[in-house]
């Protein structure tokens, strides 16, 4: 252990530090046999009458067997499946049972329960700005379940309270670390490259929910959308950048095609045109392919230069 990792150590709660072990525990079903002759020879004694001393003994003896039964009795904890129970002796944790079933502990132990079921989690919906200073509204889904249940009892106040803080947290620190959309090639966005950013999301809350002994299975975020005061507004920048690039994608395609049909005509010696021609056909060639509306043909019935 370097001396950092001392440190922090020694900085964390004692509650922060325990781990989980495994809690001493019996059958219930001995314990529940034994509680019920107890209780059958204490009532045997009562009903016996000799009389004198012997009278006063047995009636002790069956004071003292019903204690035993109660005791008995005391210690029968039913542990469903999907639950655990915490066992704590006079404010020191003794370990946690998780086995199913009726079981016998320390009558003199109280006996937490904790929940080891596989839960889910919805963030509220949040108003971060992005990266890029946008405001936008976020959520996630957060599904989680309690590892240790030594951390999840003693080292925070209210683990699923603190799980809901912890992940709001972790949602709003992600969506304002990028931007709603990638302005350059490779750039991690949060619409574009969800599987990253929800695996992100992930680690980070797992990251701060790992004290209070919680794993985190997945999340996913469940909205993402730009707020509504400058949803229009961004809107029109995505349908220009979709009307850039289509031109774009259109003068490209146009241009392969004139240089196609330039090249087809000299191989082929279909006619002989000058630069000044060439210019021209480069030209209608352009308006007809980059044009919206359908164009019309012109003849030419004169000379070529006519």
């Amino acid at each position: 252990m370097t001396a950092q990792d001392s440190a922090r150590a020694v900085q964390q709660p004692a509650a922060a530090q325990l781990t989980e072990t495994v809690g001493r525990s019996a059958p219930g079903v001995l314990g529940l046999l034994a509680g019920l002759v107890l209780v059958a020879v204490a009532i045997v004694l009562f009903a016996l009458r000799p009389g004198g001393a012997v009278t006063v003994a047995l009636v002790v003896i069956g004071v003292l067997l019903i204690i035993a039964a109660w005791l008995a009795f005391g210690g029968l904890t039913p542990v469903v499946p999907g639950e655990a129970r915490v066992i704590q002796l006079f404010g020191q944790y003794r370990g946690t049972v998780r086995q199913s079933g009726l079981q016998w502990v320390n009558p003199f132990t109280r006996r937490i329960k904790v929940s080891t079921r596989i839960r889910n989690l919805e963030t509220a919906q949040a108003k971060v700005n992005d990266a890029d200073g946008n405001p936008i509204e976020i959520a996630a889904v957060v599904v989680w379940q309690v590892q240790d249940t030594a951390k999840a009892t003693y080292a925070v106040d209210d683990y699923p309270k603190f799980v809901a803080i912890q992940a709001e947290t972790a949602v709003r620190h992600i969506a304002s670390s990028y931007p709603y959309t990638g302005q350059r090639e490779g750039q991690l966005s949060l619409r574009e490259n969800a599987e990253e950013i929800t695996g992100r999301l992930s680690a980070e809350i797992a990251e701060r929910v790992r004290s209070a002994g919680v794993s985190i299975v997945e999340s996913r975020l469940t909205r993402l959308s730009y707020a509504s005061e400058i949803a229009q507004a961004m809107l029109r920048q995505q349908q220009a950048s979709a009307v850039v690039g289509a031109r774009r994608t259109i003068v490209e395609g146009a241009v392969g095609m004139v240089q196609l049909a330039l090249d087809r005509l000299e191989e082929n010696h279909v006619v002989e045109l000058d630069e000044e021609r060439k210019a021209a056909m480069v030209s209608n060639l352009l308006v007809v392919l980059c044009s919206e509306q359908a164009t019309q043909q012109v003849v030419n019935t004169g000379s070529l230069y006519s």
